[in-house]
């Protein structure tokens, strides 16, 4: 099932964001949680996080941000991370189904993301769903712990 985010994910969503696994791949270089927390509380009144269960149990999150105007018939899908304990089993697949009908239902007719060139096992589960890679945005993300930039590949699915 996957929900809106509330003040009470926090501890969730920075321990998601933070984990050595899976911060390589999101927005935010490491930090502690009181810089985090005005981070979280922005997402929330946004109204843009959410949270992925199972059977009550949080598991994942991801980022939905409606764009306006001319696009305003597209979603970007950012922020999503699967926590390592659960990995493998099916959820990441599982938690993209049900952001695509979320999507279809709330009616957007798009939904685009951006994806490390690295992170080939995201890329995977984004064509796994009906993703195509659209192109590379070359020095896209810099991060400053390393001083390098890396490219994502932008990826789209038309609903």
């Amino acid at each position: 099932m996957i929900r809106k985010a509330t003040a009470n994910d926090l501890d969730f969503v920075y321990g998601l964001y933070m984990h050595p696994e899976i911060n390589p791949w999101l927005l935010y270089e490491k930090m502690d949680l009181e810089l985090f927390e005005p981070i979280y509380k922005e997402l929330v009144s946004r109204d843009v996080k959410y949270i992925y269960e199972h059977e009550r149990e949080e598991m994942g999150m991801c980022k939905l941000i409606p764009l306006t105007y001319r696009t305003s018939h597209i979603v970007y899908l950012g922020g999503l991370g699967i926590h390592p304990g659960f990995a493998g089993k099916g959820h990441g697949a599982k938690m993209m189904r049900e952001i695509i009908d979320l999507s279809r239902t709330a009616g957007y007719k798009r939904i685009e993301l951006s994806v490390s060139v690295e992170n080939e096992k995201a890329r995977h589960l984004y064509e796994k769903v009906g993703f195509e890679k659209e192109g590379v945005l070359r020095n896209y993300s810099f991060f400053a712990s390393e001083g390098r930039y890396v490219d994502e590949v932008m990826m789209g699915l038309l609903l």
